[in-house]
């Protein structure tokens, strides 16, 4: 707290609990697929983290485990350790989004250990390589269940549950969306953030690129019919970027066709991530963005 000290010696100073009580609260951002340091997830959390916001985020081992790079030990709790000493409270879920009721879990424990949901971050994804010959039902089926059927039910778990940013009702301008950002968002703005992020690899990906497609439409979807709760739902597509499962063929591919001449990292899809959930991004609305530096598809 800023209070000046009382003229008179014998008044104590305030109890710590007091100034911690009475400090503006931090909103809550809920992001999927945080499972690895190197991650597009774990980016954008440091920098939410960084602005002010309290993170819950998900994260599901067997997963990693099943893919080339493997699980990295221990990198839930070394995330949570980094947001902790960015000044936000966590909450790390191991959640399984196969599952049909783990949204319901996953928001009933963020809310538990942090307080109400002022943000969606969806960045998870099932992706395992096959095209249109070779993609089994089975793999198609796990990647909709995933990338499309679980965003759904997470949107809509949000919707459900959303009354606001700290300090606001319903429709009411968004007060304390981030310590980095400022505070409200202006007359008839609301709080809520969705962001979800995309792709347009189809070609020899068959699954990942068509959930991810349903993913788009839905998302777009939400920044309609959520609208009378003050949400915005916004749909990224990060372009390239190498975070562990490139081969040196397709690394070199891929930054010849960036005019930038470099493949993008975490921090670039983070940072547009956290002006869309910032007030001064409440103007961007239902809309499918590009931030891959120019990347030819």
């Amino acid at each position: 707290m800023n209070e000046q000290p009382s003229a008179s010696h014998e008044q104590a100073a305030p109890e710590p609990a007091t100034a911690q009580a009475t400090a503006p609260a931090r909103p809550v951002a809920l992001i999927t697929g945080v499972g690895r340091s190197i991650g597009i997830g774990a980016g954008i959390a440091r920098q939410l983290a960084a602005s002010g916001w309290d993170i819950a985020f998900t994260y599901w081992t067997p997963y990693d485990r099943r893919m080339e790079w493997g699980a990295e030990d221990g990198a839930a709790a070394s995330i949570a350790r980094e947001l902790e000493e960015a000044g936000a409270r966590t909450a790390a879920i191991e959640a399984d989004l196969t599952g049909p009721d783990a949204p319901i879990r996953i928001f009933d424990e963020a809310e538990q250990r942090l307080g109400p949901v002022t943000a969606l971050i969806l960045s998870h994804a099932e992706s395992v390589d096959s095209g249109l010959l070779d993609t089994t039902v089975e793999a198609f089926d796990r990647h909709f269940a995933v990338n499309t059927r679980a965003s759904w039910l997470l949107i809509r778990e949000y919707g459900l549950r959303f009354r606001g940013g700290p300090g606001s009702k319903p429709g009411e301008p968004g007060a304390g969306m981030g310590a980095g950002t400022g505070t409200g968002t202006g007359a008839g703005a609301g709080a809520g953030r969705i962001v979800a992020l995309t792709s347009d690899h189809t070609v020899g990906n068959l699954p990942y690129g068509a959930s991810k497609g349903a993913l788009d439409r839905i998302t777009l979807a939400a920044a309609h019919e959520l609208a009378h709760l003050g949400v915005t739902a916004n749909v990224v597509n990060p372009g390239p970027v190498d975070t562990g499962w490139m081969n040196d063929e397709l690394r070199e591919a891929l930054t010849q066709g960036t005019p930038l001449g470099r493949l993008g990292t975490p921090q670039d899809t983070a940072h547009l991530v956290d002006f869309l959930c910032s007030p001064q991004g409440q103007w961007v609305n239902g809309q499918l963005l590009k931030s891959n530096g120019g990347a030819a598809p």
